[in-house]
């Protein structure tokens, strides 16, 4: 097994380093199991930051120092490539530091997998979304915008209760890529180094990824490199999700394919529209469309062809999936652990 050859590793034997030179899946493994007993280790980040908010304050450092009004788009373009430059550099630095420390004590596998686990995100996805539904359906409208506000972007305070719901499972979806699929791709090819970096970049669109203005010279890089780091992940995430749909009561696999075919190029991301397309064409919605932002009514297509009212009761149908997706990703993990040894 992965954690077994880890911690077997000593320091300076160039073997053991290059064989696990890419992540463990058997670590991998049991941080997706971790994760979802465990929840990320939430409660220990009420006490120390979490590594992604590091990354966070530093951007927003940056942001605030180098994106300055008076500045030119191009001045502006090239300040935002060195910070990215800078912030995927440390990442990947810390994270290969963090494989090095782990290689040099006894039992060492257990702070890689350990990190990994934090920074995966399954349980608290499906904790914020279940959230959503459970405000909607006990609380009302204004409790449900309060508690979709803090997993999406939009203007919440423009949205009726189907407008809540869709964005509660649209959330569900991207973020199964994201936060779930792209992390373990890169762990897997790349060791820590890569899903810290992944991480990094994947911050960095989040705060500064945006057409906005203010945004749209000093993100431009960053959206870019988070476009491509995504690329693979979404797709693997949209064939996921339609493999879950055949196991899901209500949701149909058949109808998920085809409407990846067709929607998941109507996004305006080149990525969120595939695990999108197959989560609305799965469970019979529509997702998407126009949507309040900055104050305005952004005009964009929609993505499936069933019922737009989404109801709470569709939040749950959506859990449903995403945590049969997820168990679909444990046990592609598990396989690949046992064909390739850890």
């Amino acid at each position: 097994m992965g954690a077994c050859a880890h911690a077997a590793a000593e320091p300076g034997d160039e073997g053991s380093v290059e064989l696990i030179a890419n992540g463990s899946p058997a670590l991998l493994l049991m941080a997706l199991a971790l994760d979802w007993l465990m929840a990320g280790f939430a409660w220990a980040f009420r006490i120390i930051p979490h590594p992604v908010v590091l990354i966070g304050q530093l951007i927003g450092w940056f942001d605030r120092r180098l994106n300055r009004e008076e500045r030119g788009e191009r001045v502006r373009l090239v300040r935002g490539a060195i910070v990215v430059i800078v912030v995927v550099g440390l990442a990947a630095l810390a994270g290969w530091g963090s494989h090095r420390l782990s290689l040099s004590v006894p039992y060492g596998w257990i702070v890689e997998l350990v990190l990994i686990t934090v920074l995966l995100a399954q349980r608290s996805l499906f904790d914020h979304v279940r959230r959503v539904g459970s405000a909607l359906r006990k609380r009302g409208l204004a409790a449900g915008r309060d508690a979709v506000r803090h997993i999406v972007g939009r203007d919440v305070t423009r949205l009726d209760e189907h407008g809540v719901a869709r964005a509660a499972i649209e959330s569900c979806a991207e973020n199964f890529s994201d936060a779930v699929v792209a992390p373990a791709f890169w762990y897997l090819l790349l060791g820590l180094p890569g899903i810290f970096a992944y991480k990094a970049v994947n911050t960095l669109d989040s705060m500064i990824g945006y057409l906005t203005p203010r945004h749209r010279a000093f993100g431009m890089v960053a959206a870019r490199l988070d476009d491509a780091m995504n690329w693979i992940p979404a797709r693997l995430a949209a064939l996921i999700l339609a493999l879950a749909a055949i196991i899901t009561p209500t949701a149909n696999a058949a109808r998920a394919l085809v409407t990846v075919r067709r929607d998941a190029r109507n996004h305006r991301s080149p990525n969120a529209g595939w695990p999108e397309a197959a989560m609305a064409g799965a469970l019979g919605l529509s997702l998407a469309g126009p949507r309040p932002y900055h104050g305005e009514m952004i005009p964009a297509p929609w993505i499936g062809d069933g019922i737009a009212r989404a109801q709470p009761t569709d939040i749950r149908r959506a859990l449903y999936l995403y945590a049969v997706a997820c168990l679909i990703v444990l046990a592609l993990t598990a396989a690949l652990a046992l064909v390739l040894g850890g």
